[in-house]
């Protein structure tokens, strides 16, 4: 896979260094995992902390499936 390089907002949550889309994915979910970002009763749900808003374009929760799509807006 090509390496991706992360934007600000990305870099923010799953640093700066270019990594490929899978290992992105990865990192995103291990972050959510451990601050507990998805949803107690709608485990399809991410609730979005202050580093994940600006990721979600300001939305305070996205599903599980417009986590790579949001993701794939900050890369180069």
């Amino acid at each position: 896979m090509k390496p991706v390089t992360p934007d600000a907002v990305l870099a923010a949550i799953i640093g700066s260094k270019p990594v490929p889309r899978t290992e992105m994915t990865k990192k995103l979910w291990a972050y959510i995992k451990k601050h507990g970002l998805q949803d107690k009763k709608n485990r399809r749900n991410i609730n979005a902390d202050h580093l994940f808003k600006p990721l979600f374009g300001g939305k305070s929760s996205a599903t599980m499936f417009e986590l790579t799509k949001y993701a794939s807006k900050h890369v180069k």
